[in-house]
C-alpha cells in the first residue's frame, strides 16, 4: 500500500507528515520552553564559588556562581552541550576538566580549561569514547576509561600533567571498566568492572604494576561506589550482597573484613561521598523515587537524616575543600533543578541558584501522587503491585484523557523531577499523566530488577495492560482516550503496547526506540553490545534469536492501526537511526499513519534547544489531533 509522504527540512530537522505548527501553539509554549535548570559541577578553589551547568543559549554550558543568588557568569561557549566537569584540586590552580561530544555521538573528549587565560586544550585523541576524568588528590593527574584500544572494551588510562607524553595505558581488560576514586597516596585506584546492573566487581588497581586486588567481586552481586577514607585504610561502597537493595558497607584493607553501616535503613543507597577530612560520610537513599540525604559520623558509626530540603531527586554530591559544606543538585516536580549547599555546622541548607520558571507561576506546577496497581502475577498469594506516579490536572473534574509515560533503561526508574512538558500537558491540555515503574525498573530491589530479563521481556508489557485496567477503574480518567509515550527502551515499550493493546490506545509516541531486538543488538555500538545482551538476551543463540524476532515491534507492526509519532537522532550510538526507519517503513507498508522527526545533529535524545522546542510542539500537536 502506497502512503503519501510530505517531507521538508527546517535547519537540522527532517520532518515527514508533521503539519505546520499553529502560531497559537508557538506562543503558549514559549513560557514552558524558557524554563531553566541549574546543575552542580564542582566547587572552585580558593573560595571562588561554584561551577554549575545551565543553559542560556542553545545548549547547557558551564557558569560560575560566586555566592548564593549571585549572577551566573558564563565560562564556556560551545555549540555542543558540556557533558561533565570537575575542578583541578591542585593548590593555586584555577581551571577545570570538562567533557563534550559532537552531535550527540557520545564519543566524549576530555579538555582542560584555564580560567585565568580563558583558553582550553584537548587532552584525548579526538575520536574514541572517553569517560569523565577523575583527578588525583594532588591535582597532578587524571584517570579515565576509553575505547581507544580496540573500540570495544574500555581500558583505563592515566594522564599526567607536566609529563610527555601525558597519556599512558594503566589497565587493559575485557568489557566495561571505569575508575571510582584515587587512594590518598595516589598509588592506587578503586575501579569497577561493570558487567550488568545485577553484577559489578570492585577492585583496587595498582597504578604502577597494573595489578588488580578484589574488594568485592562475586557473581550476581551489584556494587556501587568504592571511596577511600582519609588515611587509605578503608573503602566504603554499597552492594546488594546480603540484601535485596544496595546497602552501605565498609571494607577494611588490613584484614579484608566487611562491615555493614546504617543497617536499619531499608532503602537503596544511590550516592556516597566522604568529606575531605574523612570524618563525615554523606550518602543518599532512594525512597520510592524520592532522595533522602544522610550524614554518618565515621568514628562512631552514628547517622542521621538531613531534613531541610524539598522532596525530590538529589544528585552530584560535592564537598567544599574545607569539609564544612556539601553542595548538591535538587530536582523537584514543582520547581526546576537548582543547586543547594548544606552547612554541617548549623544543619541548614542554602539555595545558591534560582532557576527561572519561564514567567509561569510555580504555584500552578502539579506534584504527582505515588500509587500502586495490581499486575497479572502474584507474590506470596497477593497480586504483585507496580508503583507509578500519577499527575492529575488541577482544573476540571474529568474524566481526563491520559498519557502513559514509560521510562527507558530498561533498568532505569521514573523519578518525579521537574518536567515543563508534563506541566503543559496537565495545565494547558488537561491531560493526566501516569508514569509507571514496570518490572525490571531499578530502585525496588534486585529480584524486581530481574523480572523482565531474557524470555520474560513481554511481562513488562503486560504491566502496561494492567495499568490500562487501573485507568478504566478510575471514574476521573477517560479510558477511551489513552496514549503512550517513551524513549529508548521506553520507545520499545510504546511500540509493543501499541501492538498488544491497539484497541485500547488512541496513539503513541516512540522516541529513539528499539524496534527489533536482533538488529538493535547487531548495530548498537560494539562497546555496548555485550552489556545489552545480558539484559535482552544473546541474539547469537538460535532459540533466543527466534524469541527476540517474535516479540520485536517490526514483526507485529501489522497489529498497529492507530497513529504513531516516531522521533530519532541521526547520530544515536545506542539505538541507531535504522531502528526508527525500519519501524516507520513497516507501519506505512501496512497503511498506518506515522509522523517522523529526525534530527541530523542529535544522538540518543534531543539536547539542543531549537530541536527540543520543535519536538515538543510536534508531540503536542500530535496529541491534540489524535488523543484529544
Amino acid at each position: 500500500m502506497t502512503v503519501h509522504i510530505e517531507k521538508r527540512e527546517i535547519g537540522n530537522l527532517v520532518i515527514e507528515n508533521i503539519p505546520e505548527i499553529p502560531e497559537i501553539l508557538n506562543k503558549r509554549l514559549t513560557h514552558y520552553h524558557n524554563t531553566r535548570d541549574a546543575h552542580l559541577a564542582d566547587w572552585l578553589n580558593q573560595g571562588r564559588g561554584l561551577l554549575i551547568s545551565t543553559r542560556f543559549g542553545e545548549s547547557a554550558q558551564l557558569h560560575i556562581v560566586e555566592h548564593p543568588g549571585a549572577t551566573r557568569q558564563q565560562a564556556t561557549f560551545f555549540p555542543e552541550p558540556i557533558f561533565s566537569a570537575s575542578v583541578c584540586p591542585a593548590p593555586g590552580a584555577n581551571g577545570f576538566l570538562f567533557a563534550k561530544d559532537v552531535g550527540g555521538n557520545e564519543n566524549y573528549q576530555l579538555y582542560y580549561f584555564n580560567l585565568d587565560s580563558g583558553q582550553y586544550y584537548l587532552l584525548t585523541d579526538g575520536v574514541s569514547k572517553h569517560g569523565s576524568g577523575l583527578w588525583n588528590r594532588q591535582g597532578t593527574a587524571i584517570a579515565y576509561n576509553s575505547t581507544k584500544g580496540n573500540h570495544k572494551d574500555h581500558g583505563l588510562y592515566l594522564y599526567s600533567f607536566g609529563e610527555l607524553p601525558g597519556e599512558r595505558l594503566i589497565f587493559e581488560g575485557e568489557g566495561y571498566w571505569y575508575p571510582i576514586d584515587w587512594s590518598p597516596s595516589g598509588r592506587e585506584l578503586t575501579v569497577i568492572n561493570y558487567r550488568s546492573i545485577n553484577e559489578s566487581f570492585l577492585y583496587r588497581l595498582d597504578i604502577g604494576s597494573g595489578e588488580l586486588s578484589p574488594v568485592l567481586a562475586k557473581p550476581d552481586v551489584a556494587c556501587r561506589g568504592g571511596f577511600w577514607n582519609a588515611d587509605g585504610t578503608e573503602i566504603v561502597y554499597a552492594s546488594d550482597e546480603f540484601s535485596e537493595s544496595r546497602q552501605l558497607t565498609r571494607y577494611h584493607l588490613r584484614d579484608g573484613r566487611q562491615e555493614a553501616l546504617a543497617q536499619n535503613l531499608p532503602w537503596e543507597v544511590e550516592a556516597i561521598r566522604y568529606s575531605p577530612d574523612g570524618r563525615s560520610l554523606a550518602f543518599v537513599l532512594n525512597d520510592n523515587g524520592i532522595s533522602r540525604l544522610y550524614f554518618l559520623d565515621v568514628a562512631t558509626g552514628e547517622y542521621k537524616p538531613f531534613t531541610g530540603l524539598p522532596d525530590g531527586i538529589i544528585s552530584a554530591l560535592r564537598w567544599r575543600p574545607d569539609g564544612k559544606q556539601l553542595a548538591i543538585t535538587v530536582d523537584t516536580p514543582q520547581a526546576p533543578a537548582d543547586v543547594y549547599v548544606v552547612n554541617l555546622q548549623d544543619s541548614t541548607a542554602c539555595r545558591w541558584t534560582y532557576s527561572e520558571a519561564g514567567g509561569l507561576d510555580p504555584c500552578r506546577f502539579i506534584k504527582p501522587k505515588l500509587i500502586q496497581y495490581p499486575s497479572f502475577d502474584q507474590v506470596e498469594g497477593q497480586p504483585r503491585r507496580i508503583p507509578a506516579f500519577y499527575f492529575k490536572p488541577a482544573k476540571g473534574e474529568g474524566p481526563f484523557p491520559v498519557l502513559i509515560y514509560i521510562h527507558g533503561g530498561p533498568e532505569s526508574q521514573y523519578r518525579p523531577g521537574f518536567s515543563p512538558t508534563f506541566q503543559y500537558y496537565l495545565n494547558e491540555l488537561g491531560v493526566a499523566v501516569v508514569a509507571p515503574n514496570v518490572r525490571g525498573s531499578s530502585g525496588y530491589g534486585k529480584s524486581f530488577l530481574k523480572l523482565d530479563n531474557g524470555f520474560k521481556r513481554e511481562d513488562s508489557v503486560k504491566d502496561i495492560g494492567k495499568l490500562l485496567d487501573w485507568v478504566e477503574e478510575q471514574p476521573e480518567l477517560d479510558h477511551s482516550r489513552v496514549a503512550v509515550i517513551g524513549g529508548s527502551y521506553g520507545g520499545y515499550m510504546v511500540l509493543a503496547s501499541m501492538a498488544h493493546f491497539n484497541s485500547r490506545l488512541r496513539c503513541g509516541v516512540d522516541i529513539v526506540g528499539i524496534s527489533n531486538f536482533v538488529t538493535f543488538l547487531e548495530n548498537t555500538k560494539s562497546y555496548r553490545r555485550n552489556l545489552r545482551r545480558v539484559e535482552y538476551g544473546d541474539e547469537r543463540n538460535p532459540r533466543m534469536r527466534r524469541h527476540l524476532e517474535r516479540i520485536s515491534p517490526t514483526a507485529n507492526a501489522h497489529k498497529i492501526s492507530k497513529p504513531m509519532l516516531i522521533v530519532q537522532g541521526l547520530n544515536d550510538p545506542r539505538v541507531p537511526a535504522s531502528e526508527a526507519e525500519q519501524m516507520l517503513h513497516a507501519i506505512r507498508k501496512n497503511g498506518g499513519e506515522a509522523w517522523y522527526l529526525l534530527a541530523k545533529d542529535e544522538g540518543h535524545g534531543f539536547r539542543k534547544k531549537v530541536n527540543r522546542d520543535y519536538y515538543n510542539k510536534a508531540v503536542i500537536l500530535f496529541l491534540q489531533r489524535y488523543l484529544l
